[in-house]
């Protein structure tokens, strides 16, 4: 038997009392911290936006501090407390919290809700994290862009709340695996890493050549410009595809076949990507879309040859304003252009290199992902327990 079965059995051998979080705690808050108000040194502070963006569940040091006066009138969490994001543009983030294990007081902006108790910390933040509360969470958000978790609500969602030594052993093996899963993350990432740039390094190799033909990409494709559709949004059965690195979210209609190449025609931050569309998608109004006029000129040989050369593309990019490049320009980008039998085996030997670095079904990332799907199944294994009758 194990340790923790041990513990169970002598500590609570009936069952786990099931208790909402207002009978186990308070939820206070937080107010009155705006960016502009962070400075280099002073008294710590935590922006509702940190806990997403840079915080792990637990912290005892912060990344921003404010002005000593500015904090006297601050709500504060102290060692122990929880603070937790109540607002964010999507469901996951909502409600993620972070136990605060510093000495001192910290200063909470809005938009965060600080919960004071007096379980154990790191268990509480590991049982927001769970599938349980997750699962019960889902039923008080409010909002559609702006999605929102207030104190009251928090306060009805049920969490097993066991004895302290049990709460204390769960923590003590969480902590063991989440260590162990941050080290072989890390391996596996710099693997991937290491794989995607021998990636790029044989693509573009592949891509060099001695005698062959030399033609614009407006020779090779037509080059058209999407337009846009005003019912884009979370939900739909099409990828809407704009300006940026990624979808710009769904439509119920599709404006473009599949097997061609996009990307940006004007935008910041996205200039110079280009994706493959294999299925139908719509194409927004930043964006171009490219098709090849010719059966012996495959696309998706010229969208490994447009990834390899993006520093050409970026080089057609006009500044001032927003950033952007004319059709015209991207219509004369040169190309190299060998037989169509050695663009097959081009594309053959990328697409399966491609497909083990990048494809989640596959490779490395699946690795990953299947470390993620263990840890999770474990923590919630923990976090079960038969509940006490009452």
């Amino acid at each position: 038997m194990s340790r923790i079965d041990d513990l169970i059995a002598e500590y609570c051998p009936d069952g786990v009392k099931h208790q909402t979080l207002g009978e186990i705690g308070e939820f206070i808050r937080g107010n009155g911290i705006q960016k502009r108000d962070f400075q280099d040194s002073g008294f710590g502070c935590i922006h509702y936006g940190q806990i997403y963006t840079y915080y792990g569940l637990f912290a005892d040091h912060t990344k921003s501090f404010i002005d000593p006066n500015l904090a006297e009138k601050r709500k504060k969490a102290y060692k122990g407390d929880l603070v937790i994001a109540t607002t964010s543009e999507n469901e996951e983030d909502v409600c993620k919290a972070c136990a605060w294990l510093g000495e001192e007081p910290i200063a909470i902006s809005g938009d965060a809700y600080i919960f004071r108790h007096h379980q154990n910390p790191k268990y509480i933040s590991y049982c927001f994290q769970s599938e349980l509360f997750q699962s019960q969470k889902k039923k008080y958000i409010t909002g559609t862009k702006v999605l929102r978790v207030n104190g009251d609500a928090m306060a009805k969602i049920h969490v097993p709340v066991p004895p302290l030594p049990v709460q204390e052993e769960i923590v003590r093996i969480l902590d063991s695996f989440s260590s162990l899963e941050a080290e072989l993350e890390a391996e596996l990432e710099a693997e991937l890493e290491a794989r995607r740039k021998q990636y790029t390094h044989y693509r573009d190799e592949l891509l060099k050549f001695e005698r062959v033909l030399i033609a614009s990409l407006g020779e090779l494709c037509k080059i058209s410009v999407g337009r846009k559709n005003g019912t884009a949004g979370e939900f739909g059965e099409y990828p809407y595809v704009n300006a940026g690195t990624s979808m710009s979210g769904f439509v119920n209609e599709w404006s473009e076949e599949g097997d061609c190449v996009t990307t940006p025609s004007r935008g910041q931050g996205g200039m110079g990507f280009v994706a493959y569309q294999a299925s139908r998608f719509w194409c927004g109004p930043l964006c171009y879309v490219m098709r090849s006029k010719h059966s012996d000129v495959m696309i998706k040989y010229v969208y490994y040859y447009l990834c390899s050369h993006k520093a050409d593309i970026l080089g057609l990019v006009h500044e001032g304003g927003t950033p952007a490049i004319n059709k015209s320009e991207l219509a004369g980008l040169r190309i190299l252009v060998p037989p169509f039998e050695e663009q097959q085996r081009i594309v053959s030997i990328l697409d399966r290199f491609d497909k083990l670095t990048n494809d989640l079904s596959s490779g490395l990332p699946a690795e990953i992902e299947a470390r993620h799907k263990q840890y999770e199944y474990y923590r919630d294994r923990l976090l079960s327990f038969d509940e006490l009758a009452a």
